[in-house]
C-alpha cells in the first residue's frame, strides 16, 4: 500500500466533470484525477464501506457502527476511510467522541455518468453481432 496521500478531488461538483470516458478520450489531467477515485475504489475493504455508508438508513452512520463488521483494527478502519474521504467520496463530522459519515452522491453520480454510454449511441457490432448479443 502506498504512503503518499491523495488530495481531496471532485468538489467542484458534476458542472466540472469532463466528458464521459465513453463519449471522448480522456485528457492526461482528467485520467490523473479519475485514477486517484477508482484507487481509492480499488480495495475491497473501502468498496464495502462505502457501500454500507451509501445504503445506511438515513444517510449517515457512525463509525462505532462500521468497525465491528470487519475483522481489522479502528485505525486501519480510520485509515481506509481517510482514503474515501480524500478521494472526495464521502465525508465525515465529528460528534463527541465518535465520527459519523456520508456518501457526497455528486462523485458517485459523476462517476456513473463517466462510464454511461451516451444516450441513443448504438452498440458496436462484432463479427455481425452487437456486444450485447456476444455476452449472450
Amino acid at each position: 500500500m502506498s504512503k503518499q496521500e491523495l488530495e481531496v478531488i471532485g468538489q467542484d461538483g458534476v458542472e466540472g466533470c469532463c466528458a464521459g470516458l465513453l463519449a471522448a478520450p480522456l485528457d492526461e489531467d482528467q485520467a490523473v484525477e479519475l485514477a486517484k477515485v477508482f484507487k481509492a475504489l480499488g480495495d475491497p475493504i473501502r468498496l464495502r464501506l462505502l457501500s454500507m455508508i451509501a445504503t445506511r438508513a438515513g444517510g449517515e452512520v457512525c463509525v462505532c457502527d462500521l468497525t465491528p463488521a470487519f475483522d481489522l483494527s479502528q485505525p486501519t478502519i480510520s485509515h481506509h476511510l481517510k482514503l474515501l474521504r480524500q478521494a472526495g467520496l464521502i465525508d465525515c463530522e465529528r460528534r463527541g467522541t465518535w465520527v459519523y459519515y456520508w456518501l457526497l452522491p455528486e462523485m458517485t453520480d459523476r462517476l456513473a455518468g463517466i462510464l454511461t454510454r451516451p444516450a441513443g449511441t448504438a452498440l458496436p457490432e462484432r463479427n455481425g453481432k452487437s456486444v450485447a448479443g456476444a455476452a449472450s
